[in-house]
């Protein structure tokens, strides 16, 4: 394993874990503001 390789799988692993918390992120906020209209 070079240099390289390491460095795009490392690369590879901090972008899923960023796409994952931007996902997460925008989840949540979808989610509170459907809370805020519902009306029961």
């Amino acid at each position: 394993m070079d240099a390289q390789l390491s460095s795009d799988i490392m690369l590879g692993v901090v972008g899923l874990i960023a796409a994952l918390g931007l996902v997460g992120t925008v989840l949540a906020f979808w989610s509170m503001g459907r809370q805020a209209y519902r009306k029961d």
